[in-house]
């Protein structure tokens, strides 16, 4: 990586944004491609001088709300704000996740616990760790959240694919709800002083902006999970799957089972899992 990738990105970024597309006039005689330096300072509320040390590699530690100003100005995407966001840490010399005295959330999983998974077949359960890192799951679950794009991350987080994939809104009809009970369990863990939960929080707020930030900046409340979580399957419709959680004995994980709260989401689940009908029965109340 050479040494000023970052004002290197942003920059590129700026000359490949039209002024059109920000509500700017645009014209033939601008000899600057895409934006001017001055016309992206006012947009981000920077002064020139500053964005210009910033892209000369001059300032290489710009704040969170900084990074969040200029990436709403440069109209970046959710893959660019996770760049741009590493290449910031990398540039101020900060590529730590998080403190090494910090105890690092759980990730092993104890053959006893494996066992668990095997034996709740054909039911969608998954392992998770303190920051809803997924760390084991069972076919079922990969059947169900698979689908959606769950697991598609390196690794696959629960809290993270909810704000930070645009999959997340379509698996979830009821996504504001959904993004209310993590972002508040979040918070939570984060207020406690975690240094892994301030980190996620200080990513999630650059990459998925208002919509995660906003929720923080309410009055602090315990998560409330819903009675019954809708998820939009794309192979087996709507399902309406009942949550058990099982919070293990050390380690900081939990153990979360999903079943079907009606009738037509148990045969909709015994299809995916390729089992008898039957095999997952409806759980009411």
């Amino acid at each position: 990586m050479g040494d000023n990738e970052l004002g290197a990105f942003l920059r590129s970024r700026r000359e490949a944004v039209k002024p059109e597309d920000v509500g700017l006039p645009g014209g033939p005689r601008r000899r600057t491609p895409g934006l001017r330096r001055s016309e992206l300072a006012t947009l981000a509320g920077v002064s020139v001088e500053y964005l210009t040390r910033l892209e000369q590699g001059r300032d290489r530690n710009p704040s969170t709300q900084v990074l969040i100003t200029l990436a709403e100005a440069l109209r970046l995407t959710q893959e660019e704000r996770v760049h741009v966001r590493q290449l910031a840490k990398v540039a101020s010399g900060d590529v730590r996740l998080c403190p090494a005295a910090a105890a690092a959330p759980a990730r092993t999983v104890r053959p006893t616990v494996r066992a668990v998974l095997e034996r709740l077949e054909p039911a969608p359960a998954v392992l998770l760790n303190r920051m809803g890192d997924v760390l084991a799951r069972t076919t079922g679950f990969e059947r169900l959240y698979g689908p959606v794009g769950l697991l598609d991350g390196d690794p696959p987080n629960l809290v993270r694919y909810v704000f930070a994939d645009a999959r997340a809104r379509a698996a979830y009809p009821d996504w504001d709800r959904v993004a209310d009970e993590h972002a508040a369990a979040l918070k939570l863990a984060a207020t406690k002083g975690d240094p892994f939960a301030e980190e996620l929080v200080a990513e999630l707020s650059f990459v998925a902006g208002e919509a995660f930030s906003g929720r923080l900046a309410r009055p602090p409340v315990p998560p409330v999970p819903a009675p019954v979580e809708r998820l939009a399957h794309p192979g087996a419709g709507e399902l309406r799957l009942r949550r058990e959680q099982l919070e293990l004995s050390y380690d900081d994980q939990r153990v979360v089972v999903y079943l079907p709260a009606d009738a037509a989401t148990s045969a909709a689940l015994d299809r995916l899992t390729g089992r008898l009908p039957g095999a997952l029965r409806a759980v009411s109340g």
